[in-house]
């Protein structure tokens, strides 16, 4: 196929040898399948910000830090540096995310390098040797729902426990490998501790995967993971192989307004989720 202008350059410095095809283009960036030395990798090439459809990039970049005093001060202005600034930061952001969890031992694409903006990574293969699907394509009994949505709360618990939250989780950006579950797509991904919106953020990750799972298995809609992990976060108490039970006693002496607000609010984004996921679906179709 042609070479993408973002390929060019990783093609002229024979970072790549070969462009094979296009595997996915989305909102935010186009994921090729390159070759490498006999190595099939994914090349994930960002979109520019006004090419980009991403939505409130502000609440998500809440907490995260700048890597210069410079570009701390840009971040905070309009001008063209700032601009520039926080493309480089959502850009790193993905990069650092990888690395992170991929260390922590959660299942995500194996980082391959960062080349001229351009992120190779790992090529996530069905138990065929094929691409793999994504969560919503795979057809799974009430039993298998249940152990992969345990393991899909053990990997939002780990990414918790080096401080991230991915922030758009939906069955759109985990696929489903010979191993199970792998976590895609963490340009969003958020500072846990920084983040004013970060229970918020978490809660709809969990919620979605339990909506998601409960469609297989019923009983997993009536489960609570998100405040029975928030609440251990807050407490300290969070670590990585921590036993969830899925349950959480809620304080019914008084209405809580703002946890019914937010609960409508959590409705809104998984419902804009799933139209992103519809819309993206259309678009590679």
């Amino acid at each position: 196929m042609k070479v993408p202008k973002g390929l060019q350059p990783l093609i002229e410095q024979g970072v790549i040898d070969e462009v094979v095809c296009a595997l996915k283009s989305g909102k935010e960036a186009s994921v090729y399948i390159v070759s490498r030395g006999g190595q099939t990798l994914c090349a994930k090439v960002y979109k520019d910000a006004e090419h980009r459809g991403f939505h409130k990039l502000a609440e998500y970049q809440e907490g995260r830090k700048a890597r210069g005093s410079r570009d701390a001060r840009a971040m905070g202005k309009r001008g063209r540096h700032g601009r520039k600034v926080q493309e480089a930061e959502w850009k790193n952001a993905e990069v650092d995310a990888l690395y992170n969890l991929d260390r922590a031992g959660v299942r995500v694409p194996r980082p391959e390098g960062v080349h001229d903006g351009v992120l190779l990574m790992e090529l996530v293969r069905d138990a065929e040797g094929v691409t793999a699907p994504q969560l919503h394509e795979v057809d799974m009994t009430a039993e298998q729902a249940r152990i992969w949505h345990t393991f899909m709360m053990t990997q939002i618990v780990r990414m918790l426990c080096v401080g991230l939250i991915h922030g758009d989780l939906s069955e759109y950006n985990v696929l489903i490998d010979a191993s199970g579950p792998v976590i895609i797509d963490l340009p969003q991904a958020v500072n846990a501790a920084g983040n004013n919106n970060a229970f918020r953020m978490l809660a709809r990750d969990v919620n979605n995967m339990r909506a998601s799972f409960g469609r297989h298995a019923p009983d997993l809609l009536d489960t609570h993971y998100a405040h029975e992990i928030w609440a251990h976060y807050e407490a300290g108490t969070l670590t990585p192989d921590s036993r969830l039970t899925g349950t959480f006693e809620f304080d019914e002496t008084e209405a809580d307004v703002e946890a019914v607000l937010d609960e409508i609010e959590e409705a809104r984004l998984e419902a804009e989720a799933r139209q992103r996921g519809r819309d993206e679906a259309e678009s590679e179709g």
